[in-house]
């Protein structure tokens, strides 16, 4: 079987754009047409440049092609199929003896007339769904700015093999109310489809990164705060940090170890767009050392209060 360059047939080089090759075609449809050439191979010549436009004219066809030539047969000597391309798909379109059995072999009869291949439907293949961990930080929660995302996308040849992988990058709006674990989809930004197939989608699972200050229950925020124990006792003011800034937040006097102060609509954003609340969770802190002097106050104290901490305990 004797390999034919579709691309000698039309008389373009093979970097030819789809327009070239359109101009190509009809420049010897014209002139090969039975209806008006006189000479004598006219049909024979015709069929040829139809089955190369068929072939030339279809971004899948062409893509398989291009990896036909590789295997040599274009320099003249006898060409055999790669082995998988026998009799691949079939399709309408013109009768099998008005292909060569090059073609034959290398699509089976997945022909059409080039007349009529605006109306056929693309038989391509859709690209693939690539999957990405995102790891957003709290603070992105609230931005209005994009985030910046690149990841690999896989890449295919004609016959679906791997050929590698390329970076993409987008800029990415985190949706209002992401929670940690969710997966979002955007729509055709995975791997690209083959012969015209849609491309695939890319889903993202949100991950939260852990914060050094605050802990995340649901949209609501907490906090540690840490207290002297004058502090909780007497009452006192403390600067305390939100993701936006800080507040002030006041604590009464004879406040408790492990109380929770409501900070409202100072948490992490809603689906709604509403926010969550901010706890801060008090925490008495006792010294780490102390002095003589200091250890006799506490007596006096403990002596003066006359409080049982565990009373609670018998009944």
């Amino acid at each position: 079987m004797d390999f034919k360059d579709y691309y000698k047939i039309l008389g373009v080089e093979p970097t030819a754009d789809d327009k070239a090759i359109k101009v190509a075609y009809r420049k010897l449809a014209r002139k090969y047409h039975p209806d008006v050439s006189k000479e004598r191979d006219a049909e024979d010549k015709f069929k040829e440049a139809n089955e190369a436009y068929e072939v030339l004219g279809d971004a899948q066809k062409r893509a398989e092609f291009d990896e036909i030539r590789k295997y040599g047969g274009q320099h003249g000597r006898p060409f055999q199929a790669p082995p998988g391309w026998e009799n691949r798909g079939g399709g309408g379109g013109f009768e099998n003896n008005d292909f060569s059995d090059f073609f034959s072999s290398m699509f089976g009869s997945r022909g059409g007339s080039p007349f009529g291949r605006a109306q056929q439907q693309s038989s391509g293949r859709r690209g693939q769904d690539v999957e990405l961990e995102l790891t957003v930080f709290l603070e992105e929660t609230l931005s209005k700015e994009s985030k910046q995302v690149s990841f690999q996308v896989p890449q295919s040849n004609a016959m679906g093999q791997r050929t590698g992988f390329t970076t993409k990058t987008l800029n990415v709006k985190i949706p209002a109310g992401v929670t940690d674990g969710e997966r979002i989809r955007l729509k055709g930004q995975g791997a690209p489809g083959l012969g015209g197939g849609a491309n695939g989608d890319l889903f993202m699972t949100i991950r939260l990164a852990p914060h050094p200050q605050f802990d995340v229950e649901g949209h609501d925020l907490i906090i540690t705060v840490p207290l002297a124990p004058w502090e909780a006792a007497l009452g006192t003011k403390v600067a305390v940090p939100t993701l936006t800034g800080k507040i002030n937040l006041t604590i009464r006097p004879d406040s408790q170890s492990g109380q929770r102060l409501r900070v409202k609509g100072m948490g992490l954003t809603t689906k709604q767009g509403e926010r969550g609340d901010l706890y801060a969770q008090l925490k008495v802190v006792m010294p780490s050392q102390s002095d003589a002097a200091t250890r006799e106050l506490w007596t006096q104290l403990s002596e003066q209060a006359a409080f049982d901490p565990r009373a609670n305990w018998s009944k």
